[in-house]
């Protein structure tokens, strides 16, 4: 081990490694664009667009130490994982390497490593909307024939992050999903669908509070709260192949249900700058009535002393068009570097952290929701966290967001283009026409 990591308990500091940044991707939005761009073509270095080839072919049977690499592990969960490894595997060590909390560094880090090809790089946590960019670069390894591992019994949802091309490239480390917050002292029974929520709306006028609040600023957040819209609403984003396919009716009807609801006001206008803590805090201080987020709010909201909805606080799945809605699917996934002299050792790495012992650890220690299935139905582990039959739900009819090795551009394009809708700088035909232009631009097509 060479570093020392923190021992806090949950905290607001928990959701960093899913922490998404409002700078996304300064550096990969314009060199990542171009690398993946001649990928795609057949060039560039590893193994060829994922295809296969001498990287990819070599140190399969290779054991000895091997490096993890991970964004800051707030959840203190890496380290005594790590540590029961190393006390069974004296002669394959486990170093961990932490990066920082920022998901913009720590993709722009791996993108320096791979190029560098560091075989020093050899098992890596990657953010699921990384896979199909790292995957179509030759960066991953292909988890098929010798390297081939079972997932059985893991959520279907993040197995699909995890494959590009019909190849699975990484295995599930921990999922996430979003979740609706309401309060259910002024709504007893949640809304199913979005229209039931704006039409609740009124309670919240009449209690003097806003209504509604996601993440609505300029950053990733406002990319995962415009493809629920879409995707809640039958639209898509992206096709099987990574093809633009936005300019849709139906993405038109979800869009335009977050322009109208921020227009109306039952977003408030505060709300355009909101991340997620913005929204947790203004949420945890009464001052909402519905609030769409992640998991990390369930124990901030019913532990901290400042929290004025702790015994009120209400949890419902999202709503949609007509039943629950589409939530971004979240998580990590873990992957082994092509260029790794150790691949063995590795792919037992990966073995590891997807078993049932370390799946439940990621649960109980780090309030992580896992990628294994049967856990969100363990009745010890409800009665702890009783957000997790919610949470089943949201997986279970989440989408990940683009899947395309053109990522940060897409990422720009939806940004932008929700951006200008909501505060009605654009139409939203217009919106949704000039996304689906700036990714085909991109190479989305």
């Amino acid at each position: 081990m060479n570093v020392q990591l923190p021992s806090n308990d949950m905290g607001v500091e928990h959701m960093s490694n899913r922490k998404f940044s409002r700078m996304t991707y300064p550096l990969a939005a314009a060199s990542v664009l171009a690398l993946t761009l001649s990928a795609c073509a057949g060039g560039g270095g590893g193994t060829g667009g994922g295809a296969g080839g001498s990287d990819a072919e070599a140190n399969l049977d290779g054991r000895g130490p091997i490096t993890y690499v991970q964004g800051k592990d707030n959840s203190n969960v890496v380290r005594p994982l790590i540590e029961k490894w190393n006390a069974a595997h004296p002669n394959e060590q486990v170093t961990f390497k932490e990066q920082t909390d920022e998901a913009d560094q720590q993709h722009d880090d791996l993108v320096q490593n791979f190029q560098a090809k560091n075989a020093n790089y050899d098992v890596m946590s990657v953010d699921l909307i990384w896979v199909a960019e790292f995957a179509a670069k030759g960066w991953l390894q292909p988890l098929k024939d010798k390297m081939a591992i079972s997932t059985d019994g893991l959520l279907k949802a993040t197995v699909e992050s995890s494959t590009y091309n019909n190849t699975l490239y990484t295995v599930p480390q921990t999922s996430d999903g979003g979740m609706l917050y309401y309060r259910k002292d002024l709504v007893p029974t949640p809304p199913k669908t979005w229209d039931e929520m704006m039409s609740m709306c009124s309670i919240a006028k009449e209690n003097n509070i806003g209504c509604y609040a996601g993440q609505h600023a300029k950053y990733e957040g406002l990319t995962v709260n415009a493809a629920e819209a879409i995707n809640s609403f039958g639209g898509e984003i992206v096709d099987n192949s990574g093809k633009a396919t936005v300019n849709s009716d139906e993405a038109k009807e979800g869009l335009g249900k977050l322009a109208e609801a921020y227009k109306d006001g039952n977003i408030p206008a505060e709300a355009i700058t909101y991340t997620e803590e913005e929204g947790r805090i203004d949420f945890q201080a009464g001052k909402l009535l519905f609030h769409r987020n992640w998991p990390y709010v369930y124990k901030l909201a019913t532990t901290e002393a400042s929290s004025a909805v702790k015994d009120v606080l209400g949890l419902a799945p999202l709503p949609g068009m007509s039943g629950p809605g589409a939530s971004s699917l979240g998580g990590h996934n873990v992957g082994v570097s092509v260029y790794s002299k150790n691949k063995a050792t590795a792919l037992d790495f990966l073995k590891y952290i997807i078993s049932e012992e370390t799946q439940r650890f990621y649960v109980t220690q780090g309030s992580l929701a896992p990628a294994m299935e049967k856990l969100y139905d363990d009745p010890q582990l409800v009665a702890q966290l009783p957000y997790l039959t919610t949470l089943k739900t949201s997986i279970e009819n989440a989408v990940p967001r683009p899947v395309t090795p053109f990522y940060p551009a897409v990422t720009k394009a939806i940004q932008d283009n929700a951006y200008a809708a909501m505060k009605g700088e654009k139409a939203v035909d217009s919106a949704v026409s000039d996304m689906q232009s700036a990714m085909e631009a991109a190479g989305a097509k």
